[in-house]
């Protein structure tokens, strides 16, 4: 168990290193952040004067060292256009985001799943083939195009739910939070719904193929020659057996969910750490958007490690392989 977690950890190590590194590099060619931060009169001599305290003129390894460095004892530094800590930036944003990941995680699990069952069961039934139909427009239409429907339905024509925003929110110590009021409830439905239709999508799918194909094994057919309840059949036994890919794809869809609300979050001025990455590009604010594809990348690595401990816990081959590992 030590060594199966150890080497996880260490491959979690070498992932953040890469990921620290594209992130360095991939933002230093989209503009000058001095050109955004100084104002048109301002002197060249000023404008060098402002870079070489910014340390932009120091050769590229240095700047990498120092932004590795600087990331390891959890300084951010500051962000370009605001002067503000990045991290205290990023930590205003964070409860958005993630009470917005969590909501929309839960719809498509409690709907997902089910409806996987069920098509898988109900195989050729008019209902499960009109829940198949439905799930496919909704993987195939962009994210934005829903977020608008929703908002034109929900916002403007029946006028049942706010359409920009939080709403009313609750401050508990530095997280503020949309669950303790009715307004936050309402102004959180419809980015949320918006963006579990997709995950929701996959999730179904995911289990209802994997159902199918766990039906169709010898300990199945065994079990039912046998006249085992088919209720018992279908959840203590078939469905039991799904649970490594179904936790594998809920792991992926929270981190999924967190990463790729950026146009969630434009399309509905969600005030989380998607939109301040979209404002960040907008200023070329290059602090803030290598931290905050650091963290995402962080998020994905601990949210995948989690999901190889329930492996080592749920599969027994996967212990053994540990074992021998």
């Amino acid at each position: 168990m030590l060594s199966f977690i150890f080497r996880r950890l260490m491959q979690s190590v070498f992932v953040m290193l890469a990921v620290s590194l594209i992130a360095f590099s991939l933002f230093r060619f989209v503009g000058d952040p001095v050109a955004q931060m100084v104002g048109q009169e301002t002197s060249i001599e000023d404008q060098e004067n402002l870079r070489e305290r910014l340390g932009l003129n120091d050769p590229l390894t240095t700047q990498y060292l120092r932004f590795v460095g600087n990331l390891a004892k959890g300084e951010f530094g500051y962000s370009y256009r605001t002067r503000q800590p990045v991290s205290e930036m990023i930590l205003s944003r964070m409860p958005a985001t993630l009470e917005l990941g969590f909501v929309s995680l839960i719809i498509s699990l409690l709907v997902g799943i089910p409806a996987g069952i069920y098509t898988a069961l109900k195989r050729g039934g008019i209902l499960a083939n009109a829940i198949l139909v439905t799930t496919l427009v909704g993987i195939s239409v962009p994210t934005f195009v829903i977020g608008i429907f929703l908002i034109y339905v929900f916002g403007v024509e029946l006028g049942w739910l706010p359409t920009f925003g939080r709403g009313e929110t609750v401050q508990i110590g530095w997280w503020q939070t949309s669950f303790l009021t009715w307004e936050g409830w309402k102004s959180l439905l419809l980015p949320a719904i918006t963006l579990g239709v997709y995950q929701l999508t996959l999730t179904m799918r995911l289990v209802r193929a994997e159902m199918q194909d766990v039906l169709k094994t010898d300990f199945v057919k065994f079990a039912t020659a046998r006249g085992i309840n088919y209720r018992s059949l279908y959840f203590n036994h078939a469905f039991r057996n799904t649970l490594v890919p179904v936790v594998t794809i809920i792991g992926l869809q929270l981190g999924g969910i967190i990463a790729f609300s950026i146009v969630t979050e434009s399309v509905f001025q969600w005030p989380g750490m998607g939109l301040l990455f979209l404002d960040s590009i907008r200023y070329v604010d290059i602090p803030v958007m290598s931290v905050y594809l650091v963290l995402i990348a962080m998020m994905f690595v601990i949210i995948n490690l989690l999901v190889d401990l329930l492996y080592f816990a749920i599969d027994p081959r996967v212990r053994l392989k540990g074992a021998h590992g």
